[in-house]
């Protein structure tokens, strides 16, 4: 069975890696059927044949997860279309103090809501007394 999947390279802590077709018996850094590009994920930097790579998923190759995702956000010209995550992750306290504020904001809607329509309420209750 054939596979899509990247091959290591780079150095110690500075990974790049090749986006290859490959035996799926066959060890990670083995000799590949075909290169089809390069991805490095430090600078999000890629060069894909997605042409190619979707011939060989028609024959029957199973592309790996990550493979996958880089396959579908590549480009015609073969580069990453990268969208940074707009969402900020936060610490457990950090996200127990927002929904505390969040808690105390819905509280003091809730109260001037009440202390408004007591306000119309007791207007209008004393204007047919007073007629």
């Amino acid at each position: 069975m054939l596979k899509i999947r990247l091959k290591r390279m780079g150095a110690k802590k500075n990974p790049s890696y090749r986006i290859i077709v490959i035996n799926s018996t066959t060890k990670r850094e083995g000799r590949p059927v075909q290169e089809l590009g390069y991805y490095n994920p430090k600078t999000k930097e890629m060069k894909f044949d997605l042409a190619s790579a979707q011939d060989w998923v028609k024959k029957g190759a199973q592309p790996t997860e990550t493979v996958q995702y880089l396959m579908k956000n590549c480009k015609e010209d073969g580069t990453l279309n990268y969208v940074k995550k707009e969402t900020v992750k936060l610490s457990k306290k950090a996200q127990a103090k927002a929904a505390a504020e969040a808690e105390a904001k819905a509280k003091a809607e809730e109260e001037a809501k009440a202390a408004a329509e007591a306000a119309e309420s007791a207007p209008a209750e004393e204007a047919p007394a007073e007629a």
